[in-house]
């Protein structure tokens, strides 16, 4: 099957042929075309579908138990988040990074994903 992003894409605005370029948000890649004329953006169906995904779990606040196992705690990661890490191929192995960010907050990393705050500033940076 072809990718649609394979094909020249003209702007529907100046109809002017747009030219490939790809963003960072979030930590995720998103693949778009991008008028030279009037930056029109079109960001690829696949890419946006997963970016908001992402953004809908984001968004979900989960209640989970804390247990206690041998000398330490455990806390359950809800399915939804493991399917969705999986499908993403983050989730590289069982291993994940814990973090004591602030007072009442802790972060996991999975896999050796980059450190998402400096991406952010990147993009925030770079796309202002």
């Amino acid at each position: 099957m072809t990718d649609i992003f394979s094909n020249k894409i003209l702007c529907g605005k100046c109809s002017v042929e747009m030219q490939p370029i790809n963003l960072h948000k979030n930590g995720f890649v998103l693949r778009a075309v991008k008028c030279s004329n009037c930056s029109n953006r079109i960001f690829h169906p696949k890419d946006e579908q997963e970016y908001n995904h992402f953004i809908d779990l984001k968004k979900k606040q989960y209640n989970v138990k804390m247990r206690f196992v041998g000398n330490s705690y455990a806390v359950s990661i809800p399915k939804e988040i493991v399917n969705f890490m999986k499908e993403q191929e983050k989730l590289m192995d069982d291993m994940v990074r814990l973090c004591f960010e602030d007072f009442g907050r802790i972060s996991l990393r999975f896999g050796s994903a980059p450190d998402l705050s400096l991406v952010n500033s990147k993009f925030n940076k770079d796309h202002n």
